[in-house]
């Protein structure tokens, strides 16, 4: 088997390649690259999961970031457990085939559990005093101490949130380094966010995010001088492209205002009842799966949903099915945003009765994606001093919420999820082996076996 390395620069696409990223530029003049015909949803962990195991959302179950867990009548995001996933993985093949191949599996999601040999995800602890400290989960359990004690503490905040940065790239970057010397995988998967951050604050202009591609491009380039010596078989991909947007889509108070959602109050603040709810979307950018309780009621929330301004289409039956979304998880509805549009989680008509996690980086509670959390209020000159205020009141034990988040939804310039009508905006498969590609675009599945090929030295 060949050592393969696959670079996952989050939201890479042959329109960004240019000025900005030499190292990326010079590495798609030297080798070859296909289109990826985007898999919808067209987000982090149904993309991944199609990567690695050949098979679409119908098959693997991986119906988005989140969706409607219907045992526990439950709306839960980013779960992080491999079993999750229902198909088999690129590399339980390979170990089939060579017991002595291995993996190490780099940030991609669902990577706890698995039969990967080292692996490395965000996995912060959470103090029984309220604090969130961050830290990462590790296989080996001690690849944590060995990357912490050298890098150390993995930058959490910087990973997401309003702080987020190139500083979390460049630690991922520096832990694959360290965790190749340490073990030398056959396969490394390695999860670069950083496009991911200001593609969604200012859109997709390169003017804007200048700065951004070229602190991505030095950090792809120092991993190419690291494994370029290796003579290793190089991919760089991504799972989506962003597009500019401006027109937030708030279904769920569509539909509260059609009697259809139901609400708790809690300490005068509103709360989603989902298991009550007679229907609710899970907003996942531009993509929200629609889940209605009484089935007979399906027609009727269609026509709502579909009438909504910023709504292309609503996927169900035959169409849901050729989508490759038939599966139980999915929603009995999925709306599809226009180019210019996304959905928003938002279920409260007064922002005053907003729950208090709206206002908060908390992607556990909140029932649906919220790209905000991205930002700060840029009409308060004094949100800086506030965080730095309740952070150090943090460190002190003081019991405070981080409540700097704002409820505008239109500061968001960049979406994902649809299927781009411009493949220039499609996720791209870039490698420096020679051998035969498919035709471009190259179907979502066909990455699978893209980089079987590569390991296989085929």
């Amino acid at each position: 088997m060949k050592k393969t390395v696959v670079i996952n620069a989050v939201g890479l696409t042959r329109r960004l390649i240019g000025p900005d990223t030499p190292r990326i530029r010079e590495f798609l003049a030297s080798g070859q690259s296909r289109d990826i015909a985007p898999v919808l949803p067209a987000v982090t962990c149904s993309a991944q999961s199609t990567y690695l195991t050949g098979k679409m959302p119908s098959d693997h179950g991986i119906v988005g970031n989140g969706w409607f867990f219907k045992e526990e009548l439950e709306v839960k995001f980013w779960r992080q457990s491999n079993r999750l996933v229902q198909s088999p993985k690129i590399w339980d093949r390979l170990k089939a085939e060579d017991p002595g191949f291995t993996c190490a599996n780099m940030f991609w999601w669902y990577n706890m559990y698995s039969s990967v040999d080292y692996s490395v995800t965000p996995r912060p602890n959470y103090l029984a005093d309220g604090r969130k400290i961050p830290d990462i989960y590790s296989h080996p359990a001690s690849l944590r101490d060995d990357l912490q004690e050298r890098f150390g503490q993995f930058p959490l905040f910087k990973f997401w949130g309003p702080m987020a940065g190139i500083d979390s790239t460049r630690w991922i970057a520096d832990a694959c380094i360290h965790t190749d010397q340490s073990y030398n995988p056959t396969l490394t998967l390695i999860y670069l966010p950083h496009l991911d951050y200001n593609l969604q604050r200012l859109g997709p202009d390169p003017e804007q995010i200048g700065p951004d591609l070229q602190a991505l491009d030095h950090e792809v380039g120092r991993l190419l001088d690291h494994y370029g010596p290796q003579e290793v078989q190089m991919v760089i991909l991504s799972e989506y492209g962003i597009t500019p947007v401006s027109q937030p889509v708030h279904l769920n108070r569509m539909l509260r205002k059609n009697g259809l959602i139901a609400i708790r109050e809690e300490r005068g603040l509103e709360l989603l009842d989902a298991g009550a709810s007679e229907a609710f979307a899970v907003a996942d950018h531009q993509v929200a799966h629609i889940y209605v309780k009484d089935r007979d009621r399906i027609g009727e929330v269609r026509d709502l949903v579909a009438a909504t301004p910023g709504v292309e289409r609503v996927l169900e039956g035959a169409s849901r099915r050729e989508a490759g979304l038939d599966h139980e998880r999915a929603g009995d509805l999925i709306a599809v945003a226009g180019p210019d549009a996304w959905f928003t989680y938002y279920f409260w008509l007064d922002d005053a009765r907003a729950p208090d996690y709206a206002r908060m980086v908390d992607i556990h509670k909140k029932p649906g994606y919220d790209p905000v959390e991205l930002m700060t209020d840029p009409s308060d000159p004094l949100v800086k001093l506030k965080i730095l205020r309740k952070l150090a009141g943090k460190k002190l034990g003081f019991r405070s919420v981080l409540d700097v988040i704002p409820l505008k939804a239109e500061l968001i310039r960049g979406s994902h999820g649809r299927i781009p009508e411009d493949p220039a905006d499609y996720p791209i498969f870039i490698c420096n082996n020679k051998g035969p590609l498919p035709d471009s675009p190259i179907a979502p599945t066909e990455v699978y076996g893209e980089l079987y090929r590569l390991v296989k030295g085929l």
